[in-house]
């Protein structure tokens, strides 16, 4: 009876123990990257404070906390990644491509690190610009050098996710012979807030609003070509490092935004990012 009575209170401890190592693998931490007081930085966004940390997250050994702690209101945000690539999936929600038939693999294309902008920052509407859309999105950053890895190992390359905004000029998409100034001019690729880590992406909500109206809302899981696909895929041609940023494909049918809107990206339990459209100042003008 003593025995078995040990035996029990072991296999509770044993599956009470398995629980807390679970919730704790589990436990979601926000990455935010900021500029303050001329200096950029990494940190761990704490409700409204940022614990700040030595060095990159993407570095190893990790970063430890430099034993600062700055204001969010405080600081500049950053987009929260370290990308020498930014590549970008299209075509990739049926309610985005309506009667067009889903392609046998998903269509790639790039934008540039220079077109990545942070939370609250403006998307700059150019001068010569006639019809600039939003395109609600989520991105995941690579955390983990990937080359050639199959869809059951992305989940172990991506580091977090985060609310991102394709914009793009429709007018130069159909004109142009490739998206260089429709997808990637600078400020294109908005993302932010912060990046959130241990977040199960094939399981999200994307809602985008324009000036405060849903205009797009969607799920993960309603993506033609999933995330790890996505992924895996890319990694067969193109080798992602670490902070390299992928943009997931948009939902619905989109609209076209005029300067003095506000577009945002959320996700529910991951961030909201906002972004200001400005006109472009005229050549000469300050």
């Amino acid at each position: 009876m003593i025995k078995s009575t040990l035996f029990l209170a072991a296999a509770l401890a044993g599956m009470v123990l398995g629980v807390a190592t679970t919730v704790v693998a589990q436990t979601q931490t926000r990455y935010v990257r900021y500029e303050a007081g001329g200096r950029t930085a990494w940190g761990i966004l704490e409700g409204e404070s940022i614990r700040e940390l030595q060095g990159s997250i993407f570095a190893t050994p990790a970063p430890k906390p430099s034993g600062r702690t700055l204001k969010l209101a405080d600081v500049k945000l950053l987009p929260p990644a370290e990308a020498k690539k930014v590549i970008a999936a299209g075509l990739n929600y049926k309610s985005h491509i309506g009667e067009q038939s889903p392609a046998k693999y998903v269509g790639l294309f790039a934008k540039f690190p220079t077109s990545l902008t942070g939370h609250n920052d403006n998307i700059i509407y150019p001068a010569d610009a006639t019809t600039v859309h939003y395109e609600a999105e989520v991105c995941v950053v690579i955390g983990k050098r990937a080359k050639n890895i199959t869809e059951a190992q992305v989940k172990d390359h991506i580091f977090g996710v985060t609310p991102c905004n394709d914009v793009s000029e429709r007018g130069w998409q159909k004109a142009d012979l490739q998206w260089f100034r429709a997808k990637a001019a600078d400020t294109f690729g908005p993302m932010g807030p912060a990046l959130v880590t241990n977040v199960d992406y094939n399981k999200l909500k994307l809602i985008g609003r324009l000036n405060g109206e849903v205009v797009q809302e969607t799920t993960t899981d309603l993506l033609i070509f999933s995330i790890d696909n996505i992924v895996s895929y890319t990694s067969r041609y193109i080798t992602l490092e670490p902070g390299d940023v992928i943009f997931t494909g948009t939902p619905g049918t989109t609209r076209a935004m005029k300067p003095g809107d506000v577009f945002e990206v959320e996700i529910p339990g991951v961030g909201t990012l906002r972004n200001p459209v400005v006109a472009e100042k005229a050549a000469g003008t300050k």
